[in-house]
């Protein structure tokens, strides 16, 4: 089973709406109407999956398989999480990432999903040896994510205890990381670098310039 690979005239699209949405809503969320643009979240969220997916080279079964694997171990560790405290701390998701399971949003499963792509695509660029690609692509995810918790509770995305976040969260995404990263490395045989890399630098300034605005 094969999914077609996008013209290259259509992935300048793709890369163009990726950085349009991304950048309406560094805009909109900081000088704007910081509600109403939160509230395309999920949207935004949904469309940069698709589009990832659409981007990929020629998916084979092995690969459309190890992307439902890595949905389905994300849902079931953010589950462990909220309810019991598990793996990366207690937390509890806010209502800006939409339809919930158990108290996790199902966007959540697609975001583990992406997070592994556009960082493993990185990686698997740095180096040809899969198990420095896959500790390579897990500390990308925790770079990112480090960027990611400072404004999460800001966003209406989700909020620890006490609002710290502990040392167990980077841990918990270092480990799971490792884990979705060999999968993605394992079984994705080509890798997809252009339309992945413009989203990672997307997510990139994104947080990062939200940051700087908490700040300020």
């Amino acid at each position: 089973m094969n999914l077609l690979v996008p013209k290259k005239s259509d992935m300048i699209i793709y890369i163009g709406i990726i950085w349009l949405f991304h950048i309406c809503g560094m805009i909109g969320i900081s000088y704007g109407n910081k509600d109403f643009f939160l509230a395309f979240t999920p949207v935004n969220l949904l469309i940069s999956f698709v589009l990832l997916i659409i981007n990929q080279n020629q998916l084979e079964t092995n690969e459309l398989k190890t992307i439902g694997i890595i949905f389905l171990l994300g849902m079931v560790c953010e589950i462990l999480g909220v309810n019991y405290g598990l793996i990366f701390g207690d937390y509890i998701y806010l209502d800006n990432l939409g339809f919930k399971i158990l108290g996790v949003p199902i966007l959540i499963g697609f975001n583990w999903i992406i997070l592994t792509l556009i960082t493993g695509s990185l990686s698997s660029l740095l180096s040809s040896n899969i198990y420095y690609s896959v500790l390579c692509g897990a500390v990308f995810m925790i770079l990112l994510d480090l960027l990611i918790e400072p404004v999460a509770p800001l966003l209406g995305f989700w909020v620890f205890d006490n609002e710290q976040v502990p040392v167990q969260n980077y841990v918990g995404w270092f480990v799971i990381g490792i884990v979705t990263q060999y999968l993605f490395q394992r079984y994705f045989k080509d890798k997809e670098i252009t339309f992945s890399l413009h989203l990672l630098a997307a997510n990139t300034i994104f947080f990062l310039f939200l940051n700087l605005q908490s700040l300020g």
